[in-house]
């Protein structure tokens, strides 16, 4: 499991700084620096903590930091659409208004 690209992907795609998920998810910015790099592994309440601040469930940012050889599939191209599937349902579900409201792509369509 690589948390690190997984919190890399899921924080680009919501569009938040490191401090600022840090701030949403009540962990210090460096440990999240950490976890980035590989530096560092999450704990269980550092995954959820995330996972909630991201605004996606646990079991989905899990898959999202899945390698090819964590699972057990007939075809690895799955695992690559299955991220694909997942960055897109990131994409259209983002809603962290309070630091990407004025960005277009996350305003609330009237």
């Amino acid at each position: 499991m690589d948390y690190g690209k997984a919190l890399r992907i899921a924080r680009a795609i919501a569009g938040l700084q490191q401090k600022e998920l840090a701030e949403l998810a009540d962990i210090d910015p460096s440990h999240i620096s950490l976890i980035e790099v590989g530096k560092r592994k999450p704990s269980l309440g550092t995954v959820e903590k995330l996972a909630k601040a991201l605004q996606i469930p646990e079991h989905l940012f899990a898959l999202l930091a899945a390698e090819p050889e964590d699972l057990d599939l007939k075809d690895p191209k799955e695992l690559e659409r299955a991220a694909q599937s997942l960055a897109q349902l990131l994409l259209r579900n983002a809603t962290h208004s309070r630091f990407r409201g004025d960005l277009p792509l996350f305003s609330k369509k009237t």
